[in-house]
């Protein structure tokens, strides 16, 4: 019984010694922290390890699922404009030869003949537009349409954007626009070969019933002169000097049930018989020589080298 107590205390002794000693080796002028740090905060996202990032996939929704965050629903519909159409109803189909067939020939007026007969359709939408614009006339709104294609050319020309796109439709801004960011436009209106007049009209309820949408095609026969330069002022296409001749079919839409609703520039209708368009002139970079720090360039006496001939097999 001895024995037992006896090893209990031995062993106590030398807890109590060990104890002691570590406590002799402890740094008094670096005491032990009073507090301990306590999370009182959930982290709902917790950054990836370095180098896991692009192993595996990770399902970002799932986790944010489980942490309680709710992910916003992803659309994919595309946003549509009401503010004008997106498309020319019903397009006016010029006849061939179009101003340049007299109507006292054979075939001018069988081309006459056959407008009258089809213009029936283009009567009734006239009538359905003159209910929502009390002051609308074929003869006064061809003038207008032409004050509306020269304002509009001057703007782009200009580009000034506030004043286009009160012009122009959101269908035909891009289109007049494109490409155009980094060139020079010089066009100019010389004269009307011929008085612009109606040759065609359509309204088009869209989206919903009642919801009526007016198009009006306007034949104008002009001249006018078009020159186009790129960035580093090389012409590209036209000039300024040499006027032409233009034959050109502008639909000009409003948005009737709209009582703020204005006629602005839609669209031109290119028939299939129109001529090609002038191709681009592209401008290339002549390879100067490699010259040496010591020698100079002399271009009066420098020979242009010429590609090799190539034969071409078939």
């Amino acid at each position: 019984m001895a024995l037992p107590m006896r090893r209990t205390l031995v062993a106590l002794h030398r807890a109590a010694c060990s104890s002691r000693k570590s406590a002799e080796c402890l740094d008094v002028r670096h005491p032990l922290p009073l507090f301990m740090p306590v999370r009182t905060k959930k982290r709902y996202f917790i950054p990836p390890a370095v180098g896991v990032r692009g192993q595996k996939e990770v399902n970002l929704e799932g986790k944010a699922r489980a942490a309680g965050v709710v992910f916003r629903q992803q659309y994919m519909e595309r946003t549509i404009n009401i503010a004008c159409s997106a498309g020319v109803f019903d397009p006016y189909v010029p006849p061939e030869g179009d101003a340049r067939l007299s109507t006292l020939s054979k075939e001018g007026l069988k081309q006459r003949t056959e407008q009258i007969r089809q213009s029936a359709a283009s009567q009734l939408a006239i009538r359905k537009i003159k209910e929502y614009d009390s002051v609308f006339t074929t003869k006064d709104f061809a003038v207008r349409a032409q004050e509306i294609f020269l304002e509009a050319h001057n703007a782009l020309t200009q580009f000034n954007k506030e004043k286009l796109h009160s012009l122009v439709t959101e269908r035909c801004y891009p289109e007049m626009t494109r490409g155009n960011r980094y060139k020079s436009i010089r066009w100019r209106f010389i004269e009307s070969l011929e008085a612009p007049r109606v040759v065609h009209a359509r309204c088009t309820d869209m989206v919903s019933k009642g919801n009526l949408y007016g198009q009006v095609t306007v034949r104008m026969h002009s001249k006018q002169t078009l020159a186009i330069y790129d960035r580093f002022g090389r012409l590209m296409l036209g000039s300024e000097e040499q006027p032409k001749d233009v034959l050109e079919y502008l639909v000009i839409e409003r948005h009737l049930t709209n009582p703020y609703g204005q006629w602005r520039l839609h669209g031109k209708i290119v028939p299939s018989w129109a001529p090609a368009k002038d191709p681009v002139i592209k401008t290339l970079i002549i390879p100067a020589p490699k010259l040496k720090p010591w020698e100079e360039f002399d271009s009066l006496n420098y020979d242009v080298p010429k590609p090799a001939a190539v034969q071409w097999y078939k």
